[in-house]
């Protein structure tokens, strides 16, 4: 008999717990959409919840980074699989203007109308866009789910809503291995994706499970860009710099150049 009582003690505690935990998680949602609300505009959130009653988005949670183009949440798809969100801010007229250099003149967006909204949804397509091209390619980059708008919905890199570490970050066990598959992935983009990312250094590169990620390719461009052979130039640079302060015998950036745009064979 008490052993019957005790049991059914035990189980009303458990349900107690676990009401009480649903309590809390709807206050918690409860805040998280009202941060929301004092952050995002009206289309913004209206955004939001499409994606979520469109079954992308079951939860959301704090910001995991911001800046000055965006802000990135944390969180999970409605079959459990952790979710980036990345949204897109109206952002001020100086930054829109950066924008442009790196939009006019790709041939895969000819139309731009010039309304801030407008530009902002563009640069939210764009890096999709950019992203998708980058993942057929085999390059390591977040896989991009979808976007709508200014929100953008695709892989969390990290575990748990903690992030993967930046290459800075990092202290690396073997430098120039991770050092000769960022040189491979900008030969990929260039060569299969047709792109060059503009803007490559160890701020948008993040290391998870022993590998480089690259990431914040919304500003990479077409290599048919006017600029692009400036970018390309300037992304191996970047690599080759902070490689050689780690010590790695880095390759002739020329060299690099050379066979990427030649489609020669870097290995």
């Amino acid at each position: 008999m008490v052993d019957i009582e005790e049991e059914i003690r035990k189980k009303l505690e458990r349900k107690e717990k676990t009401y009480e935990t649903e309590q809390l998680m709807k206050v918690k949602r409860s805040e998280e959409y009202e941060a929301l609300e004092e952050v995002f505009d009206k289309p913004t959130l209206m955004t939001i919840y499409d994606l979520m009653n469109e079954g992308w988005i079951d939860e959301i949670y704090g910001a995991i980074k911001a800046g000055k183009e965006s802000k990135l949440y944390w969180g999970i798809h409605p079959d459990g699989t952790e979710l980036a969100i990345k949204i897109y801010l109206t952002v001020t007229a100086e930054f829109r203007k950066g924008m442009l250099t790196y939009i006019s003149g790709d041939p895969r967006f000819e139309r731009i109308r010039r309304n801030p909204r407008s530009i902002i949804y563009l640069w939210a397509r764009k890096e999709f866009k950019n992203l998708t091209e980058a993942y057929q390619a085999k390059v390591r980059v977040p896989k991009p789910y979808t976007v709508k708008n200014n929100v953008l919905l695709m892989e969390f890199i990290g575990k748990n809503g903690v992030s993967a570490p930046l290459l800075r970050e990092v202290e690396l066990s073997n430098p120039e291995r991770i050092y000769r598959q960022i040189i491979l992935y900008i030969k990929r983009l260039y060569v299969k994706a047709k792109l060059v990312h503009g803007d490559l250094s160890e701020y948008n590169i993040m290391v998870w499970r022993g590998k480089p990620v690259i990431f914040d390719v919304s500003q990479a461009v077409s290599i048919e860009h006017p600029n692009a052979d400036q970018f390309l130039w300037r992304d191996i640079n970047n690599i080759n710099r902070y490689f050689a302060e780690l010590g790695v015998e880095v390759q002739d950036s020329e060299e690099i150049y050379r066979r990427i745009t030649g489609a020669g064979d870097l290995r």
